[in-house]
């Protein structure tokens, strides 16, 4: 809900004791957590509290008198250093004894992330911290938070994550059943539900998904937004009494099994000789004995590439491609140190990982080496464009709504992720030749393959007059290149007509340049 021309609203909840909304409000490039009244109409906010910078996810107790929220600054990334704040509320709603409790206190040299605390019936109160290198649960009792320091527990230690980087707000990957615990846990990329009790004992729900997110729950009831290789996402109602599972798809279209390519993990050598993960997708009734691979870089950089239903890879899979989806270097799922490696290596890492996966299938032998092309959207078209400046080995490209130029970015991107490329190069100021020579738009010579390109109009993260200029540089170089300008898209794009035709022209160039 925008409320001024720089002023919105989200993250919020209701406060049924006080019948007050309670949630963020950016204002002049800071957070606020504010209320409104809910029966007075065309109220003005009422700030609770002034964040440093950014917040996001409050949460009340049972009992409408102690919230919990998150904070963090730039130029870090709320998965990359964050606080759990605490207050007590009074009748009128004004926090007091406000505590920083958990996270990365300022002078903590050690990065620490939190992610979506929430409270059981009795009074504690859990949130994922990542202290271990690994986002887990822990949990404390606040009846005298206000007295002394909180003891957190960590009864459920695993090398797996119960967390994900907040994007958005809403984001929730743990709820509270009465006392059960129920959370997703991911674990090389690949998440299942678990119940947690408090004696320290684990125990899988038994449910047929591995791609779950937007854990709620209530008494025995649970609620996730759930997919598999089989289902795109819909909602998967689970009773913890009856043990039963009710699945509600998005979606009426079923496709038969045996139309699907199913996704195997793969597991190679990567960039400095790690082991790094992807997904590879056989093509279905494939003519050929060799394939043409299509080699997928996913945006973020810090995202996730899952095994769940992706109708645009089946599209190639069912047109005889094979498919490698790859969680290069600084993808999420597989613990901070995993994360770190793109650490001021993005443009290396995941140029390098991607090339790698490809000649892992080349080399054995499951891919025709003549016929490999590679795509990729916003970070992910970053990617490819680098992978075309590297190495010879990709003979086509698509790229939407590509980042070619490092510089333009950090001017004009948005203030949530205005100092992102501190992490993922470092501070402009200290290297710019990096911010340089990183940037496909100054390496386009090094591009010998034809590209495709797919842009929106109303992009304000990568504008399109970014993906104008690299077009027309590598056309000057008389380098194949079309592009595709879509006049109501922006970043990403939404339209399903918009996605298929996208699919449809990239299918057709791929198919041109290679002969197929």
């Amino acid at each position: 809900l925008s409320i001024k021309n720089d002023n919105f609203l989200g993250g919020g909840l209701i406060d049924l004791s006080r019948k007050l909304w309670i949630g963020i409000l950016e204002k002049s490039g800071k957070d606020y957590i504010v209320s409104f009244e809910l029966d007075i109409a065309n109220q003005k906010p009422r700030i609770m509290h002034s964040a440093i910078d950014f917040a996001g996810y409050p949460v009340l107790n049972k009992t409408f008198d102690q919230i919990a929220w998150v904070e963090w600054q730039q130029p870090y990334m709320p998965w990359d250093s964050s606080q759990l704040w605490w207050g007590h509320l009074d009748n009128d709603g004004e926090i007091l004894n406000k505590k920083l409790i958990a996270g990365n206190q300022y002078d903590d040299k050690t990065k620490i992330s939190v992610f979506q605390p929430f409270w059981l019936n009795n009074g504690d109160l859990l949130v994922s911290e990542d202290r271990s290198g690994w986002w887990n649960l822990m949990i404390t009792n606040t009846s005298q938070i206000d007295h002394i320091p909180p003891q957190w527990r960590r009864l459920w230690p695993m090398q797996s994550e119960t967390a994900m980087p907040q994007w958005v707000f809403g984001m929730s990957t743990a709820s509270s059943a009465g006392e059960h615990i129920i959370s997703a846990v991911c674990t090389n990329g690949e998440w299942k539900l678990f119940s947690f009790a408090l004696d320290g004992s684990i125990e899988e729900l038994n449910q047929p998904f591995d791609d779950l997110s937007y854990i709620q729950a209530d008494k025995n009831r649970v609620l996730a937004v759930a997919s598999n290789h089989l289902h795109m996402s819909g909602l998967l109602e689970i009773d913890l009494s009856k043990c039963t599972t009710n699945y509600m798809p998005s979606s009426s279209l079923k496709l038969a099994d045996e139309y699907l390519s199913k996704p195997e993990k793969l597991s190679f050598k990567g960039f400095m000789n790690r082991e790094t993960f992807a997904w590879y997708y056989p093509p279905i009734n494939s003519i050929r004995r060799k394939p043409p691979l299509l080699v997928k870089s996913h945006s973020g950089p810090t995202a996730m590439a899952s095994g769940s239903l992706d109708l645009a890879i089946q599209f190639w899979t069912s047109r005889g491609w094979a498919v490698v989806d790859v969680n290069y270097g600084g993808s999420t799922g597989f613990g901070r140190a995993y994360r770190d490696r793109l650490k001021g290596n993005w443009g290396l890492v995941d140029v390098r990982d991607c090339e790698l996966a490809a000649q892992f299938l080349i080399d054995a032998e499951k891919v025709d080496p003549s016929l490999i092309a590679i795509e990729g959207g916003s970070a992910g078209g970053f990617t490819t464009l680098l992978c075309l400046c590297s190495s010879r080995m990709f003979r086509v490209a698509a790229c939407r709504y590509a980042v070619s130029d490092l510089s333009a970015l950090v001017s004009e991107t948005h203030r949530f992720e205005k100092g992102y490329l501190d992490y993922l190069i470092g501070p402009i100021d200290d290297r710019l030749n990096e911010y340089q020579l990183r940037s496909p738009l100054n390496q386009r010579n090094l591009i010998k393959c034809p590209i495709i390109f797919f842009q929106g109009m109303k992009d304000d993260v990568v504008p399109p007059a970014q993906t104008n200029t690299i077009a027309q540089s590598l056309k000057d170089q008389n380098i194949i290149v079309e592009v595709h300008n879509y006049e109501n898209e922006g970043h990403g794009f939404k339209d399903g007509a918009v996605k298929i035709d996208v699919l449809e022209k990239t299918e057709r160039f791929f198919n041109f340049h290679l002969k197929l």
